[in-house]
């Protein structure tokens, strides 16, 4: 399914195909030999998702750019089932295996691995050739690997990293922040009800 979303239409190279239960909204450029199977969403809510050549985005996975931070996937790069990249920069021949989250403002250098359900968080940059174990969570610039249960460790970095103002423009410590954040991010979510069906 393609839709038009802030007045921009998906592009979609003649060589790259899409399953019919894919959803495709917005400025989204795919390029030839891709491959985004059933169930993937790739929705670009005010800022691109480019997919350069042969990136297969399989069953379920979700890709999601904003205003102030578009996706930008390379040549010959694999995201797995039911992963989600939000915001972020994949370089070319990189494996993103099932289950995993990449979040805003990271990147992640060529020919690196995100193994099953890993984390690349926050603003984190991964050099080339990098691999995030399983379940691990990579945090920071340049990437430090925990394993989960160093969630102390992992805070103390990811804390300064500042999601809720880096995302979406909140200070942490607003009393209200749920409140504001929910209404801000559903306000903007909302622009959706002006998409058009273009298949």
């Amino acid at each position: 399914m393609q839709f038009e979303h802030l007045g921009a239409r998906p592009r979609i190279h003649p060589e790259a195909v899409v399953a019919p239960t894919a959803v495709v909204s917005g400025d989204v450029t795919i390029g030839a030999g891709c491959q985004v199977l059933h169930g993937a969403v790739l929705t670009a809510e005010g800022g691109p998702i480019t997919l350069d050549e042969n990136v297969i985005v399989m069953e379920n996975a979700l890709v999601r750019a904003s205003a102030t931070h578009p996706v930008h996937i390379g040549s010959h790069v694999l995201v797995g089932p039911t992963a989600s990249i939000s915001g972020a920069t994949v370089a070319e021949e990189v494996f993103v295996a099932t289950g995993t989250r990449v979040f805003n403002g990271a990147r992640i250098g060529r020919r690196s691995e995100v193994r099953i359900n890993a984390v690349v968080h926050l603003r984190t940059v991964l050099p080339p050739e990098s691999t995030v174990p399983i379940g691990w969570v990579a945090v920071g610039d340049p990437a430090q690997m925990f394993s989960p249960d160093r969630h102390e460790e992992i805070w103390a970095l990811q804390k300064d990293l500042d999601f809720p103002g880096f995302v979406f423009g909140l200070d942490r410590a607003t009393p209200d922040l749920m409140i504001q954040l929910t209404e801000r991010y559903g306000a903007a979510l909302a622009r959706h009800a002006l998409d058009r069906r273009l298949d």
